[in-house]
């Protein structure tokens, strides 16, 4: 990340999921990079997406020390014990939605709130790990109703919001980011061990992105491999 300053400090969420530990991993493997905060639900400070004060109080605590060059959410659900992707629309149930809408637009929606005035003052970066599959103008499969429309919804806060935060931090960048298909748990029911990219690949291929973003891209939807992608 050369284009932050020397000795900046950087922020995972979702740092213990297959990807978010591979960010963790590769900052920590940088000489310019003096620190690196993993969160997740079970770190300490924790942060749970289904309790907004867990997200308040770890914000509270993190703001006692030094401002934020690097923050990226790696955090979010495709899929869990209880249910897969929907397939058709009789496969839709409220309790899925709520689920999936809360780990992947909820939650986030709640780290812009309160992780925004985190950033630092110089050049600042704040990614939201979103997915190809919620742009609309990209859909021509299909399915998957519920993470579609979550990671859909993602992208509007982003954008929403970095039009809010470029009238007073002119320096920072807010972008929706697509990692591709990462061999994670996520994606292992989907042929992710064969078709998917290395965590640690992926996740270098996204800081390269990210180093490269000026604040003329804030609030854009980026693809891994630097493309702008449809919303």
């Amino acid at each position: 990340m050369g284009s932050l300053p020397d000795q900046y400090h950087a922020l995972v969420i979702g740092a213990s999921g297959t990807i978010g530990a591979a960010f963790v991993d590769l900052l920590n493997q940088s000489p310019r990079c003096a620190s690196v905060c993993g969160l997740h639900r079970h770190s300490i400070p924790r942060i749970d997406f289904a309790d907004e004060h867990s997200v308040a109080e770890a914000a509270q605590q993190l703001a006692a020390g030094p401002r934020f060059d690097l923050i990226i959410n790696a955090a979010g659900m495709l899929h869990n014990e209880a249910f897969m992707p929907e397939k058709r629309l009789a496969d839709l149930t409220a309790r899925q939605m709520q689920a999936t809408f809360q780990a992947n637009a909820f939650g986030p929606a709640l780290l812009l709130r309160y992780f925004v005035p985190l950033l630092a003052s110089e050049r600042a970066i704040m990614a939201m790990l979103s997915a190809k599959v919620g742009s609309i103008g990209d859909n021509r499969l299909g399915g998957w109703y519920s993470y579609r429309a979550s990671k859909a919804a993602l992208n509007m806060l982003v954008k929403t919001a970095a039009i809010e935060v470029a009238r007073n931090q002119k320096n920072s960048v807010l972008v929706a980011l697509h990692p591709g298909t990462v061999n994670s748990r996520l994606s292992k029911p989907f042929r992710g061990e064969s078709i998917g990219r290395r965590a640690h690949d992926a996740a270098s291929d996204m800081l390269d992105v990210l180093d490269a973003l000026t604040p003329a891209d804030s609030g854009s939807f980026k693809s891994y491999n630097g493309a702008d992608l449809p919303w």
